[in-house]
């Protein structure tokens, strides 16, 4: 299979191309595909100095950028070099246009713009760092989504997806011989869901973590057993509270975020779901 070189060009941070060019990679499987990242493209001396590093490196070129005289360029300078390039947003753009009747506003880095949508989200992050691993149980009855779980069942890392999407989020460990604070049994705000995973995968996860802190492999924190009885401790506190289950054992953060937004939506009053309880996803 050949090496395909993908310049990913943006007048903004990129983090939306760089999604874009994510998703649609990931329906190749085995691509040799080397990305050339190159963001905040805002001038044409900027512009000269990329198109030097495409001629050296020829492939696909996929630009998210607004401003018409650098889109331009970038296009006339590809195409003499016979190179395609692909606005990865104006198809999407052209259709809202078209159904809202006004022409887009044409500047970069508008959803980066510091308003009262990234305050909220600055506070939700600052409020799940605080609220990690049972920290500040006093202060549950403040967040969105309280995420429950085994050690090593993915908590933290979802709750800092979901901090960065505007949640906020508190997590607890289930662990046997230490049973959570009682207010988390009577919490009415926050929308509680229990992560699960097979203790076979449990194990792996677990295993390479002692091995990556450099401590012994062989605790009762691998123990089949032991951790068999972990996970059914907390299948059976999901159960008994109704808290809605996510099964983590094949599922990316992201995927598993997405369970626990859609659930969180479900609950909403405005939206006619009851949240569903004790069901697994």
């Amino acid at each position: 299979m050949a090496r395909l070189h993908l310049h990913l060009l943006s007048d903004s941070t990129g983090e939306t191309l760089e999604m874009i060019a994510k998703a649609a990679l990931a329906q190749f499987d085995d691509a040799d595909v080397v990305r050339h990242f190159w963001p905040m493209v805002r001038s044409q001396q900027h512009l000269d100095r990329i198109m030097g590093e495409i001629a050296a490196n020829p492939g696909l070129v996929l630009f998210t950028m607004v401003n018409a005289e650098t889109r331009e360029l970038l296009q006339t300078r590809c195409a003499a070099l016979g190179l395609p390039s692909v606005p990865a947003l104006d198809a999407v753009t052209l259709a809202l246009e078209a159904q809202l009747g006004q022409a887009a506003k044409g500047r970069p880095g508008r959803q980066h713009t510091m308003d009262d949508a990234y305050f909220r989200r600055v506070e939700a992050i600052q409020f799940t760092i605080a609220h990690d691993d049972g920290i500040a149980w006093e202060d549950w009855e403040a967040a969105d989504i309280l995420l429950a779980g085994v050690s090593r069942s993915s908590k933290t890392p979802t709750a800092i997806y979901l901090a960065n999407r505007g949640y906020r989020v508190a997590n607890i460990p289930i662990v046997v011989e230490s049973p959570p604070p009682p207010a988390l049994f009577s919490l009415r705000r926050p929308l509680v869901v229990g992560l699960t995973t097979s203790p076979e995968r449990l194990i792996q996860v677990r295993r390479n973590r002692l091995l990556s802190l450099n401590q012994a492999p062989e605790t009762a924190y691998v123990d089949g057993d032991h951790v068999a009885r972990e996970v059914q401790y907390a299948r059976r506190m999901f159960a008994d509270n109704g808290w809605p289950v996510i099964d983590v054992s094949r599922r990316s953060i992201e995927e598993t975020a997405a369970a626990v937004i859609n659930l969180y939506n479900e609950r909403r009053p405005d939206a006619g779901g009851g949240g569903g309880g004790g069901h697994a996803l």
